[in-house]
């Protein structure tokens, strides 16, 4: 089950929040900032305008871990999880600091943000449909994240109102269609794998047919995903 919306930030650790934004400061601008010299340090103000009516705000934790790393501060229109709207433009986020570092965190903040944003709205967008047509169960995203940015994707689901289904591959195991032909049978696959995943420790195994759905589960399988299963009545 997701978290409420409001929470979803207690889940980054400040550590981990301080040791991505140095990251991608890093990245932007690994030695000399030549054009900081042209605008100086004097105190300047900037506006987050939203352009997209109906968006849902997500990645305030990391934006404004951003500019805490460059000397700025971020003060908050719109809180994380809500729905911006319904102007063409609305106001967002007012941040203030040193003109050149101000500059200097707006890529790598504004990267982040739009990019939470997006697949939360998308996200928030799909459960609604979800719910519209009935559905009780949940809509997860999948581990087809961008390399090095999962830790952001995956939160944004998180505020868009849909499960993570896991994380990474040590979160839970899953038994794919390889994995299964590599071992000779679903029975096989889900013996060897209760061998060494431990008793907290689920296991999901990916059936193309209701037969191989009652073996996975016959062998003790808590999930199993119907991977491109046809609808049946």
């Amino acid at each position: 089950m997701s978290l409420p919306k409001h929470t979803a930030a207690h889940l980054i650790p400040p550590q981990t929040l301080t040791r991505l934004a140095q990251e991608w400061l890093a990245e932007d601008t690994p030695n000399f900032d030549p054009a900081g010299v042209c605008v100086g340090s004097q105190e300047v103000e900037a506006r987050l305008l939203c352009k997209t009516p109906h968006s849902i705000l997500a990645g305030s934790p990391f934006f404004a871990a951003v500019f805490t790393e460059v000397g700025c501060t971020v003060d908050w229109i719109y809180q994380e999880g809500a729905e911006i709207g319904p102007n063409a433009i609305t106001l967002t986020a007012v941040v203030r600091g040193p003109a050149r570092c101000l500059l200097l965190g707006e890529r790598p903040a504004l990267n982040c943000l739009a990019r939470a944003s997006g697949i939360a709205t998308r996200c928030s967008q799909l459960q609604a449909m979800a719910r519209l047509r009935g559905w009780h169960g949940e809509v997860a995203g999948t581990r087809k994240t961008t390399p090095g940015f999962r830790l952001v994707e995956k939160y944004a689901m998180l505020v868009g109102g849909v499960s993570m289904h896991r994380q990474d591959l040590s979160g839970m195991v899953m038994l794919k269609d390889n994995h299964v032909w590599a071992s000779g049978s679903i029975t096989q696959a889900v013996k060897a794998a209760q061998s060494v995943c431990g008793f907290s420790s689920k296991i999901e195994v990916e059936c193309r047919t209701a037969e191989e759905g009652r073996e996975a589960a016959g062998e003790g399988a808590d999930i199993v995903m119907l991977d491109n299963f046809q609808p049946q009545v």
